[in-house]
């Protein structure tokens, strides 16, 4: 039952006698407030018990009347937004009765999400990355709704389970892009929950009253991240390269793999980025474009090198190349360093992970740290347990059967 309850609102202005009266809305634990438009002094207000009493003055007459008329018109929006089969929220009403669309649709959520993250990517918060793959989202749900439904969008209120699971099966297995029909399961899963970001986006701003995404319960494919072991690594850093593409390429990949930093991370970085603590030594400093998380890295002598090497030849620290170049460049290098490994940017991001801090005894909190991650569950997929710490603890229980 819709319950409405008119209250003052407090000016913080001294100057002021006058406060605002307000309406108070409830409705099955939803919550709102609309403003009337009036004003009374706290001692009027107080003395006609809320305009309740046999009112002498015109003007508060007037209000009373005022605010009956407003009682009248919330009731009969909230029975239209019933009769039309909607579900009653708060959130609507407030829009019908400032004459504004009830109902959202899911491509105006969307479009209103894209909107704010724009501002983050202006300020470096997020990367223009993201941005695009949320862009992208957007478009494929609106192939899916034409196919589908025959129609360019549909309201937030309509999407079902039905909606949902048929939008995921349209994203893995009938959606084109360049050329390639369907997508692989992770990539699917991201796109689903980015729906489900935009509608909590939307939520926060009062846009919608239920997240209908937060029944998705899709699941990435833990797969096993490619590293480099210490071995292969030390082949890579000391091979001599003729071919001055290729060293770049290389001395990029070392540095990432000496501090884990992502593409859009490693490229972004200058001598401002640089800091000594307390000690003199020396940190790179940064915030993480996906995460927004610090992301702090003491800087080891392999990528100090690496920044003197390349002081003054650019305006980061290290040389810019593009992500399709850059692993592009990686095959090359890794036949011919004869690694038989699948090397990417990030193999240098999971190495670092791995090879280097893990297997080196560094705490999986700090590595976190380090990464920019904002749980420790993100580092440990790509911390993979190296057999050689295995062996080192299992010499302990070794060496105890031994003398029995």
């Amino acid at each position: 039952m819709l319950k409405v309850y008119f209250h003052l609102k407090f000016t913080k202005n001294p100057q002021r006698k006058e406060s605002q009266i307000c309406a108070r809305l409830t409705y099955q634990q939803q919550t709102a407030s609309i403003s009337t438009g009036q004003y009374i002094s706290k001692e009027r207000w107080d003395l006609t018990n809320k305009l309740r009493n046999v009112l002498k003055l015109e003007k508060e007459k007037i209000i009373r009347t005022s605010l009956d008329i407003l009682y009248l018109n919330i009731e009969k929006k909230c029975n239209e937004i019933i009769s039309s089969g909607s579900p009653v929220s708060l959130v609507n009403l407030k829009n019908a009765l400032k004459g504004r669309n009830i109902v959202a649709s899911i491509i105006e959520i969307l479009e209103t999400h894209i909107k704010f993250f724009k501002k983050k990517v202006n300020i470096t918060e997020r990367s223009k990355a993201s941005l695009q793959k949320y862009i992208r989202s957007k478009d494929l749900i609106a192939v899916f709704i034409q196919k589908e439904y025959n129609k360019p969008d549909v309201l937030w209120n309509k999407i079902s389970s039905s909606f949902i699971y048929k939008l995921e099966s349209f994203i893995k297995y009938e959606s084109t892009f360049k050329g390639r029909t369907g997508i692989k399961n992770n990539s699917t899963v991201k796109y689903m929950r980015m729906y489900k970001t935009a509608c909590n986006y939307a939520l926060k701003i009062e846009l919608i009253n239920k997240n209908p995404f937060s029944i998705y319960d899709g699941k990435i494919i833990e797969k096993d991240a490619v590293y480099l072991s210490q071995k292969e690594l030390n082949t890579i850093q000391f091979k001599k390269i003729n071919s001055e593409r290729l060293e770049k390429t290389r001395d990029i990949f070392i540095f990432c793999c000496y501090t884990g930093y992502a593409p859009i991370d490693a490229l972004s970085l200058t001598d401002d980025n640089i800091t000594a603590d307390n000690n003199n030594d020396l940190w790179i400093k940064t915030v993480r474009a996906k995460t927004s998380i610090n992301s702090n890295v003491p800087i080891l002598s392999p990528v100090q090198e690496i920044i003197d090497k390349y002081k003054d030849l650019q305006t980061g620290l290290i040389p810019r190349i593009s992500n399709q170049k850059m692993n592009k460049y990686l095959k090359e290098i890794a036949v011919m360093c004869r690694i038989n490994k699948k090397l990417t940017w990030y193999t240098a991001r999971h190495t670092f992970a791995t090879t280097v801090t893990l297997g080196n005894g560094v705490r999986i909190e700090n590595v976190s740290s380090m990464m920019g991650h904002t749980n420790i569950l993100q580092t440990q997929h790509y911390a993979k347990i190296l057999d050689i710490n295995v062996k080192e603890d299992m010499n302990k229980v070794i060496e105890k059967y031994k003398s029995l």
